[in-house]
């Protein structure tokens, strides 16, 4: 099968046959008919992590399940799914308590090292990422890390409810518990960034204000719900416009979805007393934040969170946001600015670099 494989950090992708082992235990196949372009990609194919090459990236997904390991139990053969890339075992403490996204096992829906790799190339093993790998033709995972979605929902759009919607809502909803009446800012108004703006609107919050450099991108998160919007650029303190607009000393929630060590540093000093500063953003390794733990967090009552996937219980939260969707109350239709092919994921990655686009999405035939 095609796919575009990443040889070494720094390199383009290249679009290259690998071989697709055969489905074991509850292990599925799954035909792909949409991939989204997630900057989570993009730092990883940029940045050593050391996350071991060659890969092949990609997360965002939705297609069809073709075939079905003899004990997968909760997907057929010609199910419409989403891929999420929340590896839970489904049993651990932390999975039966409600909190998958720190499933204490992950190794289980793994493959062991005395196993044939699931992806290969001329007989030599390719690393997935996340189980999935979804900048191919077809995924082999385990049943976990796909979900069960309404066929009536097209691919293009189902594909982002898997990474992009529910980080950014889910880090809203789920991870600050924001209530009607809160006040939201977002830093960083890509994918990601726009669904937290939406996800704070369906929660009810009074004031969302929309922090980005990009006006095209303030322009957008208008439309998913921010009531205010700021251009750092355009602005000469960000503070003091936030308190200007909230009437208060700060925000409730800042979500940082960027993953700068400045921008992390501005989500703390935007907070009201009590606030709770987000971390969303794939922040490199060895960052540190220049951040007072008296002044700013102690004295303040504020408290710094990162956020992994947006809190989720993809089982029940993927359904939910495809629920939202069908009832008009959550926006994917404008998340989707291009789709292109699997060998236009170059050129896409460099658009999406340019800040003037939410998300190109690759379609299969």
């Amino acid at each position: 099968m095609k796919a575009a494989v990443l040889n070494a950090v720094g390199q383009d992708f290249r679009i290259q046959d690998v071989e697709l082992a055969e489905p074991i235990g509850r292990e599925v196949v799954i035909e792909v008919k949409a991939c989204g372009l997630c900057h989570s990609d993009s730092h990883i194919q940029e940045n050593d992590f050391g996350f071991p090459m060659p890969t092949v990236l990609g997360h965002e997904i939705s297609g069809v399940v073709t075939a079905v390991g003899p004990e997968a139990a909760d997907l057929e053969v010609g199910d419409h799914v989403v891929g999420c890339l929340i590896s839970n075992c489904g049993h651990c403490t932390r999975c039966t308590t409600g909190r998958p996204w720190q499933c204490e096992r992950r190794e289980e829906v793994q493959r062991t090292a005395d196993q044939p790799p699931r992806i290969s190339r001329d007989g030599e093993a390719v690393t997935q990422f996340s189980e999935l790998s979804g900048f191919a033709e077809y995924v082999l995972t385990h049943e976990n890390n796909a979900v069960k979605v309404n066929e009536e929902i097209p691919f293009e759009k189902a594909c982002l409810l898997g990474c992009g919607v529910v980080t950014g809502a889910g880090a809203v909803i789920n991870t600050a518990g924001c209530r009607v009446g809160d006040t939201v800012a977002v830093i960083g108004c890509g994918g990601v960034g726009l669904n937290a703006v939406q996800g704070a609107r369906i929660a009810g919050a009074r004031r969302i204000i929309a922090i980005d450099l990009q006006p095209e991108k303030l322009e957008i998160a208008k439309q998913f719900g921010a009531t205010d919007v700021i251009n750092p650029a355009e602005t000469e303190d960000v503070v003091a416009r936030v308190r200007e607009i909230t009437g208060t000393d700060g925000v409730d929630h800042a979500f940082e979805v960027i993953g700068l060590k400045p921008t992390a540093e501005q989500a703390v000093s935007i907070l009201g007393t009590g606030g709770g500063a987000y971390l969303i953003g794939m922040i490199k390794p060895g960052t540190r934040l220049d951040v007072d733990p008296f002044t700013d967090i102690l004295l303040m009552q504020r408290k710094i969170q990162g956020v992994y996937m947006g809190s989720t219980n993809s089982h029940r939260d993927i359904p939910l946001y495809a629920d939202l969707y069908q009832q008009g109350r959550l926006n994917l239709d404008d998340l989707v600015s291009k789709t292109i092919a699997l060998e236009e994921i170059n050129e896409g990655y460099e658009d999406l670099k340019s800040g003037k686009i939410a998300r190109s999405v690759i379609v299969f035939d």
